[in-house]
This record gives C-alpha cells, sequence and structure tokens, in this order.
C-alpha cells in the first residue's frame, strides 16, 4: 500500500503538522546558565503535546528523508523546529538521549546561527547530563565544532568545570577525548590537558579516567607527556600491577623524556617488587618494554641498569608472565 502524506512521518505536511501543534513550555529562560548550573526539574511534559515531532526525530526510519525535509525548508520552518526542540528542557533531553533524535539534531546544528542560538542554551542547560549521556554527548561534540567562537568559548568553561566528572563517566570520557583531539584553539585545548595531567594518578586509577590520560599521551603532545610523567613520579610500578594503569606507563615509555621517570623507577624498586612486576600479567609487559625500548633508544645506562638487575632473578620469571623477559634477556648474553 502507497504511503500517503497523511501516515508518512517524514512527509512536508507531517513536519508542518507537528510544528503547529507542539506548544512552547511557559518560563522557559533563554539565558545563559554558569558553569555548575543545576536546573531545576522542569514541568513533565503536558500530555497534552503532540509527539509528532518527537517521532520525526526518533524514528528509527527514514534518516534520508529527514536530510530531505532540512534541505527543503526555509529558514523560518528550521528554526521553529529548533524552539519547539528547545523549549523544554526534558522534552529536548528525551529527544537527544535517542540514538536518531542524536543523530537528527547534529544535522540541524550549524544550520545557521539562529538555529544554533536555541540549541545553545538548552545544551548548556543540562550540559552534564548531555555531554555523559551515550547518545547525547555527541550532540556536544557537534556543536563544539560548528557553534561560533564565543559559543565554543562558553562551552569550553562549562568542560573545564566538570572535566573530572566528565572524565570519570564511561560516556563522558568519550565526548572529552573527542572534544579534546577536535580542539583547534590552543589556550582551552591547553587547559583541558592541564587539567588531565595534574590530576593524572586519579584519573589513571579510575576505570573511564584512565582512558583519558591513555588519550592525550597518544597524542604526543611534549608538554602534556611530561606534566603527567611528573604527576605519576612514583607510582608507575603501582600503576603497573593494573591492566589500565600498565597501559599507561607503556605509553610514558614512548617518548624519552617520560621513559627515563619510568625506568629510574623500575631501577630504584627493590628486586623483590621488580621480580613480582616481571612476573606479573600486566607487569611483564612493562618491563620487557623498558628493556627494548632502551635498548632502542641507546640509553646504555638504563639498558645495562634493567639487565643487571633482572639477570640474577631470570630463573624465577621462567614459568610466569615473565617468560617473554626471559628470552630478551637471553637474546643480549
Amino acid at each position: 500500500m502507497a504511503i500517503t502524506d497523511n501516515n508518512n512521518p517524514f512527509s512536508m505536511s507531517t513536519m508542518s503538522n507537528a510544528l503547529q501543534h507542539i506548544p512552547f513550555s511557559k518560563g522557559v529562560s533563554g539565558s545563559i546558565p554558569p558553569p555548575g548550573f543545576a536546573p531545576r526539574s522542569s514541568s513533565t511534559v503536558a500530555d497534552t503535546r503532540s509527539n509528532s515531532l518527537f517521532n520525526v526525530m526518533t524514528s528509527g526510519k527514514g534518516l534520508a528523508q529527514f536530510k530531505d525535509i532540512i534541505s527543503k525548508s526555509d529558514r523560518k520552518e528550521l528554526q521553529l523546529m529548533a524552539s519547539l526542540l528547545t523549549s523544554d528542557s526534558d522534552y529536548f533531553m528525551e529527544v537527544v538521549r535517542n540514538i536518531n533524535g542524536s543523530r537528527r539534531v547534529q544535522k540541524l546544528l550549524g544550520i545557521s546561527d539562529a538555529v544554533d542560538a536555541l540549541f545553545y542554551p538548552a545544551i548548556l542547560r543540562r550540559f552534564y547530563h548531555v555531554v555523559t549521556d551515550k547518545y547525547a554527548s555527541y550532540v556536544v561534540i557537534r556543536a563544539m565544532l560548528v557553534f561560533d567562537q564565543k559559543k565554543q568559548y562558553v562551552m569550553y568553561e562549562h568542560l573545564l568545570h566538570h572535566a573530572l566528572d566528565i572524565a570519570r563517566n564511561q560516556y563522558g570520557c568519550i565526548a572529552l577525548n573527542e572534544v579534546i583531539t577536535d580542539a583547534d584553539d590552543p589556550f582551552y585545548r591547553n587547559l583541558l590537558l592541564d587539567v588531565v595531567a595534574r590530576n593524572a594518578l586519579y584519573l589513571s586509577n579510575d576505570p573511564s579516567g584512565n582512558f583519558v590520560v591513555q588519550h592525550v599521551l597518544a597524542l604526543y603532545d611534549l608538554r602534556c607527556t611530561h606534566n603527567v610523567g611528573v604527576s605519576l613520579h612514583g607510582h608507575c610500578v603501582d600503576l603497573s600491577f593494573k591492566k589500565y594503569g600498565s597501559y599507561i606507563v607503556e605509553k610514558l615509555l614512548d617518548t624519552e623524556e617520560s621513559m627515563a621517570v619510568v625506568v629510574v623507577e623500575l631501577l630504584e624498586c627493590e628486586r623483590g617488587r621488580l621480580t613480582r612486576l616481571a612476573r606479573n600479567e600486566f607487569g611483564s609487559f612493562v618491563v620487557v618494554k623498558a628493556l627494548k625500548i632502551t635498548q632502542g633508544m641507546n640509553r646504555v645506562d638504563l639498558f645495562r641498569g634493567l639487565v643487571q638487575k633482572l639477570m640474577p632473578v631470570r630463573h624465577l620469571l621462567v614459568r610466569s608472565h615473565g617468560s617473554n623477559i626471559v628470552n630478551f634477556l637471553e637474546s643480549t648474553i
């Protein structure tokens, strides 16, 4: 049976009806909340409100048709759509927390300054909840790419204010990593990197935060890597015993400046503890990488120091996770 305009959720007439029959919520301010603002719970979306626009935004079908509708809508229609989507904070959150709703809101961002001006305060009113949601967080990532500089700066301030909590959230850490990667403003990029570096030990011991530390180290920003190394000085051995902590220590070994921090700590480590680390399922990878890196970088002093410390205990490593270390040591004889 052919789909008519009346039962096609993506027809222009359906869109028009959606725009005309969804009333604005009263009392919603367009002012920009400061970082840390906690909104009062708004009233539940009225039962009388039409679900048409919500269905258009969240339907699992018709993404291509939605794009077509957007391309054919004039400025006034797009602005009205944005107004309706953002007129109530709870309603807005329901849309962007939906995978399809998030994708379609992302398509609307950057279309015009007028549309962005409506989405901007809506995002900021629930900033932490948006940026830490599985799907809504991509709205923030997109907004940081397409909003004008003034709006971006305010959003950066919100990110900085909530940075540690965002980094420790399973979805927030992904969003924060994306924003740091895409940041084209050196001032705010460095501020974000500094927050991560200063709190590297705290974040390294967090199930989500450690991914942020790994990410900034993978950017090979020498200043940031140095600062992370300073923050983790004296804690590298402890971290090496842990799965994700060992990943961070291995990344520190990739840069010569921070490599020395790790290797010196291994050399200063009591031999019994170093043996336990070398036998550990995660620590063994740190130790063998330290050997390979110091050899490859021609840091003879550090390389010989490690070899001399490990040779007397290599027999204890044979039947353990340290067998790879034994193989390497014997290849140097």
